[in-house]
């Protein structure tokens, strides 16, 4: 069997992921995506004259907690995902 040399993960399983990595048990969480803006000149393809272009990085990713109650795409429970454990 070939070695896997990408995964795609859906944004839901990032938030899941995320929220287990922080420890988090409750609140309601969502997807964090920060971005940034720039600009430059680039040729175009396939004539190669430049245009100017718009670049906008992925900065950062994280999670943002949700109003209780509010109706977000992709947010997750936090109780539900990684419930606290009992001993």
């Amino acid at each position: 069997m070939a070695e896997a040399s990408t995964y795609i993960f859906e944004f839901r399983e990032v938030v899941e992921a995320l929220i287990k990595k922080q420890g988090l048990h409750e609140g309601t969480w969502a997807l964090y995506v920060e971005f940034a803006l720039n600009a430059a000149n680039a040729p175009a393809q396939p004539s190669g004259d430049v245009h100017p272009v718009a670049i906008v990085p992925v900065m950062k990713v994280g999670l943002q907690r949700v109003p209780a109650g509010a109706k977000m795409p992709g947010a997750l429970d936090a109780a539900v995902v990684n419930p606290e454990k009992t001993s």
